[in-house]
């Protein structure tokens, strides 16, 4: 992936429902995208993809509201409740049926609005998130889906709480400005309080279990086959459940965004340029490399 990416990102705020929200946008083109970054990381996650995707796309980039530089507001962390809060910064962009990126906590966050606003999305990429019920985590999520309250969680230095997650990033050597961004996104009571939407998992997720068949947006699984925190059944989960979709196992941990960019890059394109298209219009459900 080409280095420059980093100097094509140039991060703004804007009020949002009332919230200072960190994005960066590229260049206008006929079809449009929201990328949102996943936990603990910033806009800052598609630095390596920028350039690529901005060929096909007008992006704007977003850090959801209590994650990376953006202002939060408790109610609104659970997926549900994010859902709505993208809904109307669609809205607040004048985006017009965008395609949507969203792994990790993006996962649940954008099947519940592709579930309760049917016309809203051309296409959802999405991967690396929680989905599964029962739940299926291990790591350091099972620690903090598990654990009785926050209060251990407070006790964390932040950096130190963010860190511990960045490293399972297995190839990719972070940049320093972004690495740095990152650590900076959760300091003070950031990191602690961002697992609120973590936690809401447990009362979320049975919840998005019976509107998973109802979902008519095409969408694109792309799993890490060996992600330690986030179980690759979670993927096979929404595989067998989503009407129209097209599942890609690759080879990376938590984070093959990050390790294994290119090949991530590459698979959304080929979404965008036509493979949303295929898993509509196709039976019950797209392709998985795995059959």
């Amino acid at each position: 992936m080409a280095t420059t990416a980093a100097s094509l990102i140039k991060t703004q705020t804007r009020t949002i429902d009332g919230l200072s929200i960190r994005y960066a946008e590229s260049a206008p083109r006929e079809v449009s995208a929201i990328l949102l970054s996943p936990w603990p990381e910033s806009l800052y996650t598609f630095e390596q993809m920028w350039s690529r995707l901005a060929e096909h796309a007008h992006l704007v980039a977003i850090d959801l509201p209590g994650f990376g530089h953006s202002e939060r507001r408790d109610d609104l962390l659970q997926p549900s409740a994010m859902a709505e809060f993208v809904v109307r910064a669609i809205k607040e962009f004048g985006l017009k049926r965008p395609h949507a990126v969203g792994p990790d906590i993006g996962t649940s966050t954008l099947l519940f609005a592709a579930a309760k606003h049917p016309d809203l999305l051309r296409s959802i990429v999405l991967g690396n998130g929680t989905a599964a019920v029962p739940i299926q985590v291990g790591g350091v999520l099972n620690d903090v889906l598990g654990a009785h309250d926050l209060e251990p969680f407070r006790k964390i230095d932040p950096r130190q709480g963010v860190d511990s997650v960045l490293a399972f990033v297995e190839r990719y050597k972070l940049p320093e400005h972004v690495r740095e961004d990152f650590l900076s996104s959760y300091e003070g009571d950031r990191f602690a309080e961002s697992l609120r939407f973590l936690r809401a998992y447990t009362t979320e997720l049975p919840k998005l279990a019976t509107l998973l068949a109802t979902i008519k947006t095409p969408v694109q699984i792309i799993t890490g086959d060996h992600d330690p925190g986030v179980l690759p059944v979670n993927g096979d989960y929404l595989h067998d459940r989503l009407p129209h979709n097209k599942y890609d196992k690759v080879n990376a941990g938590h984070f093959p965004w990050a390790d294994i960019a290119e090949e991530y890059a590459n698979l959304i394109i080929q979404w965008w340029n036509g493979g949303y298209e295929r898993a509509s219009g196709g039976g019950k459900k797209g392709v998985s490399l795995d059959e």
